[in-house]
């Protein structure tokens, strides 16, 4: 526990002084604080465009910021030579990806949280803004995404050599999960016969945390009626008394699995040395 602790705190002290936070940070204050502005015109409750388009923000811009963030913590360290002097002391790798998953959630909850603060307080300034069951299920979005792709982004980390690599690997990530899953999930549901489309729906949605994700907060603000039918059982189950610790769980196994696959290359390649 010392052990993750200690990577922990190192990678929160990296992770505030690290240029790219600042730039995401100050990026994502901006937008949210924009779309404050424009939605400070009406009070507006449940699944609306304002909540809409900050949903489609974070959707965005969180996956992006947290494979980069994450990714290139890990190869920093084996391009300066950090891990190389790390691994002379008795710090397990578990430890390491433990402690560095930590640190770094911190970072980006610090950024989520700051954005999400700065826009929340200007409304109230102005008496304008989300209702706050909205804005809260908003805020838990954001959180979920980015621990989910902070997961991705050990593994992208551990596979790429250098950042410059990681910086390829992460945009790849990110550009399948986010902006050409549409088009894949379309092209390859129309290749299946009727009968296979929603259970191939649920398989897929799984396979991608992004649109998990974006589908239960959706039907959480109320607006699961403009998904289409094939998304009607997804409907019954995320508004059930069992859709909000379904959804934990399934989080929580997703980043371990994350993890767990990145520690055994990891384990492997320091047992080549």
């Amino acid at each position: 526990m010392n052990e993750i602790l200690f990577v922990a705190s190192r990678e929160m002290k990296i992770g505030f002084r690290n240029p790219w936070a600042y730039s995401f940070t100050a990026l994502f204050a901006l937008f949210m604080f924009s779309l404050l502005l424009i939605n400070a015109q009406g009070y507006v409750k449940g699944y609306s465009g304002s909540s809409s388009t900050m949903l489609n923000l974070a959707l965005y811009l969180l996956p992006l910021m947290a494979l980069i963030l994450g990714s290139f913590s890990l190869t920093g360290d084996k391009e300066e030579g950090n891990w190389e002097l790390l691994s002379t002391y008795p710090l397990r790798t578990w430890a390491f990806l433990a402690g560095k998953y930590i640190g770094l959630s911190a970072v980006l909850l610090a950024i989520v949280a700051f954005g999400f603060g700065l826009s929340g307080a200007a409304g109230w300034l102005l008496g304008g803004g989300l209702d706050v069951q909205a804005y809260s299920r908003l805020l838990v979005f954001s959180i979920s995404l980015s621990l989910f792709f902070l997961g991705t982004a050990m593994l992208v980390g551990t596979v790429a050599r250098n950042r410059w690599q990681s910086l390829t690997i992460a945009v790849g990530v990110w550009f399948f999960a986010i902006i050409a899953w549409p088009s894949i999930l379309i092209a390859a549901l129309g290749m299946m016969p009727y009968l296979w489309v929603k259970p191939a729906v649920t398989v897929l949605t799984f396979l991608n945390p992004a649109e998990l994700t974006r589908l239960f907060t959706v039907v959480k603000l109320g607006g699961g009626s403009t998904l289409g039918p094939e998304y009607y059982n997804w409907m019954v189950w995320i508004r059930s008394p069992w859709g909000t610790p379904v959804f934990a769980g399934v989080t929580i196994v997703w980043i371990g699995l994350a993890l767990t696959v990145a520690y055994g290359l990891w384990e492997r390649g320091r047992g080549r040395g």
